[in-house]
């Protein structure tokens, strides 16, 4: 998806040039979708996600149980 954005005139400053294309590039939708694909990571496996799910409740657990006996 290409944006194009050109000059009104010769006498229109650099900076009103920059804020219509970034006013174009936010309006487009084109950012998110490419902060989506720059932070892909393959999905996990179901296994892997409930063994990090067990190993979470257990160190909240174990947050927990500190923080009654006063020791954090």
């Amino acid at each position: 998806m290409a944006i194009k954005v050109t000059r009104k005139d010769q006498s229109e400053a650099n900076e009103n040039i920059i804020r219509r294309f970034n006013r174009k590039v936010l309006q487009s939708g084109v950012m998110p979708l490419a902060k989506s694909q720059m932070r892909f990571s393959k999905p996990i496996s179901k296994r892997e996600r409930r063994n990090k799910a067990i190993l979470r409740e257990v160190r909240r657990a174990e947050k927990a149980e500190r923080i009654k006996l006063g020791l954090k």
